[in-house]
């Protein structure tokens, strides 16, 4: 039997196999148990599998498979729902530390009815070669598609278009033709942003590994303020409105910081 929990940041919900004292699923297994457990008909259902494990260069470690079977570098939503189970479980303090294949994130918590985390997300990077993007310098406002297309590496590549209404069935019959056109060598995520004042923007994702449009995405969220605010749009903190519920967004000195809860749903064992 197979113990796991059920969590959700925002409604981008995980499945987590604790291996802090033990392997559970073995490496080459766990393309293939993700996408057979994350299927919502036939298996527990869930954007992604998150694995916890020790670490020696932070606290603990995150790997994270999408439903496709792919290992993603990073997940902000994710990253979130992973310290709140470490948190539960006793294996770290308020503040931490977290390897992931981006790198080792800070993280910071505190708790009243819920469980808040803050995650230093690190620098977003706007040079095609760090997102990766094909070409030199960097890849703001390009027309794409039908769009003026942005792009940004926020722990893993997303590309940020800004409209009018999030409303339009059209959008996401673009967002796969964005995500896969050859432009970006490794693919990307798909956001559309529409910016409500200079400290609000409402945001919709096209995740990558998922193909299909989530809940909520953290670090689509910290792209799209990360553009936002590049160009000139909002400020240096945004809150971010998703499907799902609200992220804080803030950036100083070039370093992003998003702030969201993250909620226990249940236990089970397969």
């Amino acid at each position: 039997m197979i113990r796991f929990t059920k969590l959700h940041g925002n409604g981008n919900d995980f499945i987590v196999i604790d291996e802090y004292k033990a392997k559970v699923i073995q490496d080459d297994e766990k393309p293939a148990f993700a996408s057979k457990y994350c299927d919502r008909r036939f298996g527990i259902g869930a954007d992604g599998v998150l694995y916890l494990g020790i670490s020696d260069k932070a606290d603990i470690r995150m790997r994270i498979f999408n439903p496709d079977g792919t290992e993603a570098e990073m997940c902000g939503n994710g990253i979130r729902c992973l310290v709140k189970y470490a948190l539960d479980k006793g294996y770290i303090k308020a503040n931490a530390a977290v390897e992931t294949l981006a790198g080792v994130l800070s993280i910071s918590s505190r708790r009243n009815d819920r469980t808040w985390i803050t995650v230093n997300m690190g620098r977003p990077e706007f040079s095609r070669e760090k997102i990766p993007v094909k070409g030199t310098g960097e890849f703001l406002e390009v027309g794409m598609h039908g769009y003026k297309v942005s792009a940004v590496n926020t722990g893993v590549p997303h590309a940020v278009v800004f409209v009018d209404s999030l409303d339009s069935p059209e959008l996401f019959n673009t967002a796969p033709e964005i995500r896969y056109d050859p432009v970006f060598p490794k693919g990307t995520n798909v956001n559309f942003v529409r910016v409500n004042s200079r400290d609000e923007i409402a945001v919709r994702t096209y995740e990558r590994g998922v193909e299909a449009e989530t809940l909520s995405c953290g670090t689509g969220s910290v792209a799209c303020a990360a553009v936002a605010h590049r160009l000139g749009k909002t400020g240096s903190k945004v809150r971010v409105n998703t499907k799902g519920g609200e992220l804080v967004v803030s950036l100083k000195d070039g370093t992003a910081f998003m702030e969201g809860a993250a909620e226990r749903v249940f236990d089970g064992l397969i």
